[in-house]
């Protein structure tokens, strides 16, 4: 099925690209991918969903990929939670959401405490309320340390996205790896997204040492809110979703289906897409089998 690149508009009219294929009168599934990620994450499971009936809207979310950077670095997890409602409002149905740590907790945010009812379901993908605070910050370090340097050449960053991934399959410097790479008039690469983004996220642990516990809690108060059928999918080898995040998000949901994935890691897309595809169109067929639009 044909593929077409939009303009969404996103909270306070930020534009925002996405990829939008599969049947106009399919349930809308709405993709938000990771931080520092893109649309194109999502490529493979979005044949998946579109061959099962549904209509895909995978996202860039703002200052990522081909969408708008935030003039004033509006960057907080509401920011982006906001995007999503946004979006929401502008369908013909309430979208079903699928979202990638990052993505994954913009919508927590956007149904649990901005706008209950904005959404059909909403699947979490290796994210949850409560982190483990080492996983948290060997995600945000990474993106943080080749912020202002960048990269000399695509190959040397494809040397260490593979040291950071080194169980993954070395990814060469063509292909995908030119999508989430610009290069600026120094002649040096640079990640396609906007450094003022992981710079809040690292000021926020600087400056304030509870910020993370805080952001916790009020994540964990967003869940609790959730009363839409929800979906955790989580990678078995995960460093920043444990046993005992898992335990705490079917606390405060009790009603939470969940997934865990053998092998995969914080990238459960990336490791094991053929499982992840599997679990997310199950849920999906599950609740919403082909619903059309109009239902």
């Amino acid at each position: 099925m044909p593929i077409k690149v939009q303009t969404i508009r996103g909270h306070a009219a930020i534009k925002l690209a996405a990829e939008v294929s599969g049947s106009e009168i399919g349930l809308p599934v709405l993709l938000a991918h990771g931080g520092g990620q893109t649309r194109r994450a999502w490529k493979r499971v979005t044949g998946e969903l579109t061959s099962a009936g549904f209509r895909v809207i995978a996202l860039d979310l703002r200052g990522h990929g081909d969408s708008a950077w935030s003039e004033d670095g509006s960057y907080d997890l509401r920011d982006f939670a906001s995007d999503l409602v946004a979006i929401a409002s502008q369908l013909d149905c309430k979208p079903a959401v699928v979202g990638a740590s990052l993505g994954g907790l913009a919508g927590m945010i956007a149904e649990g405490e901005l706008a209950s009812g904005s959404f059909a379901s909403l699947t979490l993908v290796d994210i949850a309320p409560r982190m483990e605070p080492s996983g948290v910050m060997r995600v945000v370090g990474f993106m943080e340390k080749h912020i202002d340097r960048g990269f000399a050449s695509a190959e040397e960053a494809a040397e260490i996205i593979a040291s950071y991934m080194p169980h993954r399959q070395k990814r060469g410097a063509g292909g995908n790896l030119k999508h989430y790479l610009r290069q600026k008039d120094d002649g040096r690469f640079y990640w396609h997204w906007d450094p003022m983004f992981i710079r809040n996220i690292m000021n926020d642990q600087r400056l304030a040492p509870d910020h993370q516990e805080r952001q916790f809690e009020g994540l964990s108060q967003a869940a609790a809110n959730l009363s839409l059928p929800l979906h955790l999918i989580r990678g078995g080898s995960s460093d920043l979703v444990s046993e005992e995040s898992v335990a705490h998000l079917r606390e405060l949901v009790p009603h939470a289906e969940y997934t865990d994935i053998a092998g995969a890691t914080h990238m459960v897309v990336g490791d094991s897409n053929d499982a992840f595809s599997a679990a997310i169109v199950g849920f999906l067929t599950g609740h919403h089998g082909l619903e059309a639009k109009a239902s």
